[in-house]
This record gives C-alpha cells, sequence and structure tokens, in this order.
C-alpha cells in the first residue's frame, strides 16, 4: 500500500493535468502571457528540431559525459510506463542510439550526478513498484551500468549535488510525505551515509552548489504547500542552517548558478500547480544571504528543474514549461525570447549544455500529458 500512495504521489505531481491545461487551443498555454521581449532584430540564437530519441520521455535524467556524448537515462511515456532502458546523443552526428545495456531498475524523479571519475551516478526515483533506495553506476568506457551502495531510504523528487570534495549531497525528497532528512554518497566507498536534517521536509525543491563550497536549498515542501524558505548545508559541519526567504513560496521550479556567484531561480508554482504557475524571477544573493525579485519571464513556467542552462557567454536558456525558449541576460536582469520554438510546451524535459556551447533540449510532456521523443538544439 506504501508503495501505492508513493506511484499516485508520483503520477499527482508528474501527470496532473486539468480541465484547463487539456482545452488547451493551439501551442501556448492559457496561463502564459502574450511575449512581451521579442527577439532582436540581429538575434542570431535559435532553436531547432534534431533527431529524435528512442523512445518518448519525461522525468528522465540527462547528463554530459567526458566524451561530449549525453546519457539519456530512464523516464516515463505515461502512466504506468516507466523505462529502464538508457541512450546516448551525440552531438557529432545529430543522433540518439539506445545504450548496450538497460540500468538494474526503472527509475523517473531520479536524479543523476557526473562523478570526478567520469562515472555517472544514478539514484533513487520510482519504478512500477514504488519508491526505489537503491543507486547504481554508469561508467562510459564500458557502456555498463553496475550496482553501488543504496540510500537510508526510497527517495523521489529528491536533488543529489555534487560537493566540491567529490561527494554527492542527497537531500528530501517524497517518501510518504516530504523528507528532511539527507546523505552522502562517498564514491571512495560506494556507500551513502545520513548527514544533518534539513530545517524543514522538502520535495521537488532546488539545490544549487555556491562558490564557496555550501549548498542551497530553496522552495519545495509538501505537495501543493510549498516553501519560501531556504537553507544552507555546510559540508564541513554536515549541518543545514537557514538563510533568507524567497520573495515567494515556490516548489517546481529551477535554479542555476550564474557566473557572478549568485544564483537565479524562475517559475514553479504557488501550490495550485497549473493554477499557480509563476512567471517570475529572483536571485539569491549569495553574499548577503537574500533574496530579491527580478524581471519576469515572458511566460509562466514550472516543473521545469532540469530544463535550465548556462551557456558559455553568461546568460541563461530557459527552456522548461514553455514551447518558447527564453535567454536570461544577467547583466541587464532581463528575458528576451530566442528565435524559433518547440512545437508545444514541455515539462520535466531536460537541457544539457554541450561541449560545443550548443544545448540539447529533450523530451518533456505536453500539456495533454502526452510524453514526446522530440528534441531539439539551441545554437547562440
Amino acid at each position: 500500500m506504501r508503495h501505492m500512495k508513493n506511484l499516485n504521489a508520483l503520477l499527482a505531481s508528474l501527470f496532473m493535468a486539468t480541465t484547463l491545461t487539456s482545452s488547451c487551443k493551439g501551442n501556448t498555454h492559457p496561463l502564459s502571457k502574450a511575449s512581451t521581449n521579442p527577439p532582436a532584430a540581429n538575434e542570431k540564437s535559435a532553436i531547432s528540431p534534431t533527431s529524435n530519441m528512442t523512445a518518448p520521455r519525461s522525468g528522465h535524467t540527462a547528463t554530459l559525459l567526458p566524451n561530449g556524448q549525453v546519457l539519456i537515462a530512464g523516464g516515463m511515456e505515461r502512466n504506468g510506463v516507466f523505462f529502464q532502458s538508457a541512450e546516448l546523443y551525440d552531438p557529432m552526428t545529430g543522433s540518439f542510439t539506445a545504450a548496450n545495456r538497460n540500468m538494474s531498475t526503472q527509475r523517473v524523479g531520479h536524479s543523476a550526478v557526473l562523478l570526478p571519475n567520469g562515472e555517472v551516478l544514478i539514484v533513487g526515483g520510482w519504478s512500477s513498484a514504488g519508491l526505489v533506495a537503491s543507486a547504481e553506476l554508469y561508467d562510459p568506457k564500458t557502456g555498463a551500468f553496475t550496482s553501488t551502495g543504496s540510500m537510508s531510504v526510497a527517495r523521489g523528487d529528491f536533488t543529489a549535488t555534487l560537493l566540491s570534495n567529490g561527494k554527492v549531497l542527497v537531500a528530501g525528497g517524497e517518501n510518504s510525505g516530504a523528507l528532511s532528512s539527507a546523505e552522502i554518497y562517498d564514491p571512495a566507498t560506494g556507500q551513502f551515509a545520513q548527514t544533518g536534517n534539513m530545517r524543514a521536509g522538502r520535495t521537488m525543491h532546488t539545490a544549487v552548489l555556491l562558490s564557496d563550497g555550501k549548498v542551497l536549498v530553496a522552495g519545495g515542501g509538501e505537495y501543493q504547500h510549498p516553501l519560501a524558505t531556504a537553507e544552507l548545508y555546510n559540508p564541513a559541519s554536515g549541518t543545514f542552517t537557514i538563510t533568507g526567504n524567497m520573495t515567494v513560496p515556490r516548489y517546481k521550479q529551477a535554479a542555476l548558478l550564474l557566473t557572478d556567484g549568485n544564483v537565479l531561480v524562475v517559475g514553479g508554482s504557488d501550490g495550485r500547480d497549473w493554477q499557480g504557475q509563476y512567471a517570475n524571477a529572483e536571485i539569491y544573493d549569495s553574499a548577503k544571504g537574500a533574496f530579491s525579485a527580478i524581471g519576469k519571464m515572458n511566460m509562466a513556467r514550472f516543473k521545469l528543474p532540469g530544463a535550465v542552462a548556462l551557456l558559455k557567454n553568461g546568460n541563461v536558456l530557459i527552456a522548461g514549461g514553455g514551447e518558447q525558449v527564453e535567454i536570461y541576460d544577467p547583466a541587464s536582469k532581463s528575458f528576451r525570447v530566442a528565435t524559433g520554438r518547440m512545437d508545444t510546451a514541455r515539462f520535466y524535459s531536460t537541457a544539457t549544455l554541450l561541449t560545443d556551447g550548443r544545448v540539447l533540449v529533450a523530451g518533456g510532456y505536453d500539456n495533454h500529458s502526452v510524453a514526446s521523443a522530440r528534441a531539439w538544439t539551441y545554437k547562440t
């Protein structure tokens, strides 16, 4: 019964399509406002289609490998169709190919982290049987997935953050409610060990490694009850401490470290899910420990935690939650729409910066809860 409760929580979180969204006309979400910042006349950046993935996926992970390829792992097509498979995107050919081997289990709502040794840690999430505590390593050299230590508790919709010391912080997530617990994965031993608890239970939150080695954990909370609070994890002491609050409570948002050491937080929802999507954004000032509001995006977006990318010029690509891609310029603290658009809004898609400066945007599901195999590349 607990597995079914966990599974139902995932389906409610990932695939809750309301009558409002199902009645969308065309490609624009009804809650998205009209674009107010169109592309500049000399805008050369654009998004365009590339080859399709081997399977339609949402809630998957995408990890840039040392060889320049991208590992796409797990995800789901629709309710009850969870993937154990993985595939590789080759930027040189612009094509996806199925990985030689599958993961040890189906996973959606999991996390994937590139370790300093070039392997990928894939951990947690849901399978068709319920929540998963297990973890595995993908070795790009052999193409093999091998089991490693398991977490102390099964988790979905948590965060996994590579620390400056090469270890991985796993924080929060869902398991019969939002978890406040956290643990550390040590690649040297292949084991997880518990660390200090967060000050609040959080699921569908964000976690960003700061320049000083601490981790900013923000928002999230119980399903439909997001928090505005944020806290900092100190790897030296293994403890979380409260920092400034966000300007609004939000979950299912995205957050990313900027080149100046501050953190950009965009989108999310106020707890009403589809009816409560945000177009607003804010900046966390790492020196002051405080959030402040900035200009709004051109459309409301949520369910986009893996669909933002820091470009090589310091700007930020925002691709999730809408059919139009936006660019955030830290210098002017403003958003503009890039040339071109995807076929429709995509939720729980991924955006991965490639070694040549392009960004691969892959999968996600649309306003009708249909996952896609389509992928695009963004080029500046």
